[in-house]
C-alpha cells in the first residue's frame, strides 16, 4: 500500500501557473505508472498526465505543450507542472499510482486537489 497526498493546488488567473506535487508514503521507485487525473463538476474523472517507471510521459491532447509531469525518486514525488491555464483546466486534479506485484494490480489515489482557473 502506499498513500498519497497531493499539494499545491489553489486559485490563479487564466494565462497563469501552478505546480501540484504528490507525496508518497514510501518509494515509487517500483509503481510502475504514477500520474494525474482531473475530475469537473458534472463531467467524468479523465487522464491529465502519467509517467512510466522508465520515465516517459503521456499527456492528454488537451494539456499537451501546456503541462509537464515529473517524478522525483530520490524524494518521492510526482509533480504536474501546469502552465498557461484556462478556465477549463478548472477541477479536482487527483494523483494516482498503479503497481504490478506478480499476477496482482494495485491502484492508489489521492484525495484531490482543487485548481480553479479565473479572472
Amino acid at each position: 500500500q502506499v498513500q498519497l497526498v497531493e499539494s499545491g493546488g489553489g486559485l490563479v488567473q487564466p494565462g497563469g501557473s501552478l505546480r501540484l506535487s504528490c507525496a508518497a508514503s514510501r518509494s515509487i521507485s517500483n509503481i510502475n505508472v504514477m500520474g494525474w487525473y482531473r475530475q469537473a463538476p458534472g463531467k467524468p474523472r479523465e487522464m491529465v498526465a502519467t509517467i512510466t517507471r522508465r520515465d516517459s510521459p503521456n499527456l492528454a491532447d488537451s494539456v499537451k505543450g501546456r503541462f509537464t509531469i515529473s517524478r522525483d525518486i530520490a524524494e518521492n514525488t510526482v509533480a504536474l507542472q501546469m502552465n498557461s491555464l484556462k478556465p477549463e483546466d478548472t477541477a479536482v486534479y487527483y494523483c494516482t499510482g498503479r503497481e504490478v506485484i506478480g499476477l496482482d494490480q494495485y491502484e492508489y489515489w489521492g484525495q484531490g486537489t482543487q485548481v480553479t482557473v479565473s479572472s
